[in-house]
């Protein structure tokens, strides 16, 4: 049965999809006309209209290079920069599909290693919103049918593509024969879509099985989320490798790593990417990409590792607006985890940051409307010190709509944080906080994907 599609669009910000500065106007223009032509929501159906234009399109999906496809709630877009960073520096071309953007829609789009060309863009969106039938199709789809378009014009020897949401009913969906699939940690996100039950939740991110097809899963911490992988993957016919079984990651002094699986055993070096959390995503790529028909050695895991970039993710910011407002010895920081597992995660994390250096901890936060924001402050409500809440830019109505700071403050204190107070905006909020502490601390913007993209804008 299709899963609900979301409420109207009429009241979504303009243009949310800003193209990068300098670039000319043609692929916004279009964007903006197909998003206000063509959204649709959340509308996970894989409806015909979308497979008729496919097929006008010659089938994109059907002439990619060998596909690593991945699904999960958290985790999913860092084990796509580390397959990618590892691929890359083993030599191979690798065409890459991600979502949501931070700043610029061309994110979404790498061919061979580099972001989609304005031109190139702009050619292939024109293409599917005159083949498309008008009304009928998600503004997902339509970008998702470009992106295989732009992938199948240009040679690569990989392709990696991130699910949108869910699995099952995704509009990536279409690639009926990756080499491998893989399915990072799964919590709750997106319950009115996806279900209330990790069971269900797990059952639509297995939805990207296929027959024959190996497909490697992070350790799940639930026993029903790894109950239901396991059936789906015996009713497929689709071997399930499972982190904590057939492969390991374990992690050694310094940050090191120590991975086991169908590869063998390596010591591997710190991710470039902070967090625990991301050994262990860095582990799923390596798995996967072991059952990938690419030779990828020691070296290049190691120089990907290294070198891997993922913004919005414990990414500490150098420069920009904020970082003029803050004394000597205060650090920010940016993460756009925005649930529980994030929560979780990032508790974890900043737990080690008080052992290394006992700093004060400082959350600016701001959080769509449509979240709970208990989910990931709960977790992290005996590290902070205190908290300024601000409202998202740009997200003033429809699925957008973002908690007022005013919200946002008394969310936070309900999920256990005893100092929280509005702001009007990021830099606001940094100068209060550096004007109410004492001695240096850190600051982490945190909530949200979008405001995590807001802030990059004037901090990249």
């Amino acid at each position: 049965m299709p899963l609900p599609a979301s409420s109207s669009h009429a009241s979504l910000p303009a243009n949310p999809w800003p193209v990068a500065h300098g670039a000319r106007e043609g692929s916004a223009a279009i964007l903006d006309r197909i998003y206000r032509s063509y959204h649709r929501g959340i509308d996970l159906t894989l409806r015909p209209a979308y497979r008729a234009l496919l097929a006008k399109l010659g089938n994109p999906q059907e002439k990619l290079p060998p596909v690593l496809h991945v699904a999960g709630t958290n985790g999913k877009g860092s084990t796509v920069a580390f397959a990618r960073a590892m691929l890359e520096a083993a030599g191979w071309r690798v065409h890459t599909y991600t979502s949501p953007h931070l700043v610029t829609f061309h994110e979404r789009i790498r061919i061979a290693g580099r972001l989609i060309e304005e031109d190139e863009l702009t050619d292939i969106l024109e293409l599917c919103e005159r083949e498309a039938e008008p009304g009928k199709i998600s503004f997902f789809e339509m970008t998702t049918a470009a992106a295989f378009l732009a992938f199948a014009r240009h040679p690569a020897d990989a392709a990696l593509i991130e699910v949108g949401l869910g699995g099952r009913l995704d509009s990536t969906n279409v690639i009926t024969r990756p080499a491998v699939t893989a399915i990072a940690r799964i919590s709750y996100d997106h319950r009115e879509y996806l279900g209330a039950s990790l069971a269900g939740i797990a059952r639509e991110k297995a939805g990207i099985m296929k027959p024959g097809v190996p497909c490697y899963a992070m350790e799940q911490p639930d026993e029903e989320a790894r109950a239901a992988l396991r059936a789906q993957a015996a009713i497929v016919g689709a071997p399930l490798l499972y982190g904590g079984q057939d492969w390991q990651t374990q992690e050694l002094d310094g940050g090191a790593f120590r991975f086991n699986g169908p590869q063998g055993e390596q010591n591997l070096p710190p991710p470039a990417l902070a967090g625990a959390h991301q050994i262990m995503n860095a582990g799923l790529a390596i798995a996967a990409l072991g059952a990938m028909p690419l030779a990828v050695p020691l070296g290049a895991m190691t120089a990907g590792l290294r070198g891997v970039d993922w913004p919005a993710r414990l990414q500490r910011l150098v420069r920009g607006p904020a970082i003029d407002c803050l004394p000597e010895g205060w650090e920010l920081w940016l993460d756009g985890g925005h649930n529980d597992s994030a929560g979780t995660a990032l508790a974890a994390e900043l737990g080690r940051w008080r052992q290394r250096s006992p700093k004060p901890l400082y959350l600016v936060f701001g959080m769509l409307a449509t979240r709970a924001p208990h989910e990931l402050l709960g977790p992290m409500a005996r590290q902070v010190d205190g908290l300024r809440a601000v409202p998202i830019p740009g997200a003033d109505g429809g699925a957008a709509l973002s908690l007022s700071a005013a919200e946002g403050a008394t969310a936070a204190m309900a999920a256990g944080i005893r100092t929280a107070a509005p702001a009007t905006d990021v830099v606001a909020a940094v100068r209060q906080l550096v004007a109410a502490g004492g001695m240096p601390g850190r600051i982490l913007i945190c909530g949200s994907l979008y405001l995590a993209g807001a802030v990059l804008q004037n901090h990249g």
